[in-house]
Order: structure tokens, then sequence, then C-alpha cells
């Protein structure tokens, strides 16, 4: 430990940054996340850019090439720690009020207006770019998934639903109508809609 003439502790050398790579200050990080939703909603991911991304943030863009190599790279970033968010699966006591509660949480979600932008934005660049398609669909997809499955399995258990359910049609059921309303013809939700959606999924999934 090096010692100044008391015999204490240097604060100078507590106060020097460590040999190697730069320390990657975690504020920065999350502003960086942050302005890669503004952007994606802003300009798109086409016209997206990291200088755009850079400014937003207030950082250089050195700071964003510290810890993303590109874009693309930043995107998947961002679309993995979504789904690693994940969504926790309601347990209201019945089939239809755990649907009820999903419709509600994913309708609110959709209807955001950064989500209303960026959602179809990104999947039509996954159509061009595996590697986004791939993100997306663990992002949109696989975390959904494991939700739909715990409210299906409950279900089951509670003599609900038919033992050989698909708890993929579940989601599917969950998932299309209100994608197809609110992001693709874009038209509110009438009052009662939720109510209506949630009666007819449990119904089309063989609720008792």
């Amino acid at each position: 430990m090096t010692k100044n003439g008391s015999g204490g502790s240097d604060p100078a050398a507590a106060r020097r940054a460590p040999a190697g790579a730069a320390v990657l200050r975690a504020d920065k990080t999350e502003a960086i996340r942050a302005a890669v939703f503004e952007e994606l909603a802003g300009v798109g991911f086409a016209r997206m850019s990291i200088e755009g991304i850079a400014r937003r943030a207030g950082v250089g863009k050195t700071a964003v090439y510290r810890r993303w190599r590109s874009k693309l790279h930043l995107v998947l970033d961002v679309t993995s720690a979504v789904a690693a968010a994940g969504l926790p699966a309601p347990d209201t006591g019945s089939l239809r009020g755990d649907v009820r509660m999903l419709l509600e949480v994913a309708s609110r979600a959709l209807r955001h207006p950064m989500a209303s932008q960026i959602i179809p934005d990104l999947l039509a660049e996954a159509a061009r770019s595996p590697e986004l398609a791939a993100a997306l669909r663990t992002a949109l997809h696989d975390s959904q998934e494991g939700v739909a499955a715990a409210v299906v399995a409950r279900a089951v258990e509670r003599g609900e639903l038919p033992p050989d359910v698909d708890a993929r049609l579940a989601l599917d059921l969950l998932a299309g109508p209100l994608y197809w309303r609110l992001l693709v013809i874009r038209d509110d939700l009438p009052k009662g809609y939720l109510d209506a959606l949630a009666g007819s999924v449990t119904a089309a999934l063989g609720a008792e």
C-alpha cells in the first residue's frame, strides 16, 4: 500500500483510474439505452445513427462505441434487456381474470406512443436482418410464451382447461387481436372491448 509522509494511505493513489480499459459508468450506459428508444421512435432504425444516439444521451460517440460496435448490436442488446425483464404471469385465481389482466397490461404497452412507433419499424427491419429478427423473437415472443404457458398451466391445475391445451395458441389469441387493432389498423379500443376479448380467448381455449 502506498503511504504518505504521515503513514496514512495516499488519497491521490485512490483516485487514480485503473490501468487498461476505461471504466464504463453505469449512468452513461443507461442514458445511452434510453436514447436508443427515443432515437428509434424519432427517426426509425434505418435512419438511426450512433451520432444521434450519443447526442440524445449527452455523451461522446466514443462512449457508445466502447460499449457496442454498431447500432445493430446496440439495438440487439436493448431488445434482449427488454426480454430479460419479462412480464410476471398474473395469478388472479381464474383463467378469465388472468387473461383480462394480461390484455390490460399488453394494451397499455402497445398504446404507448414510443412502442406504437418502434415495434412496427423494428419488425419491418427484421425482414432484412436475421440477427435483429432473432432478437425480436426473443423479446416479443419467447419471453411472453413463458407467461402464457404459466397462465395455461394454472388453469389446467384448476380444471378450467383440458390438459392438452396449446399454450402457443393462447399467446396467439392474446397478442394477435391487440396487435392488429392497435398497431396495424391503429383503431381505439371501444368500451368493454377487453372484457369481450377475454371472454372470447377463454372460450376459444376450451375453458369450462
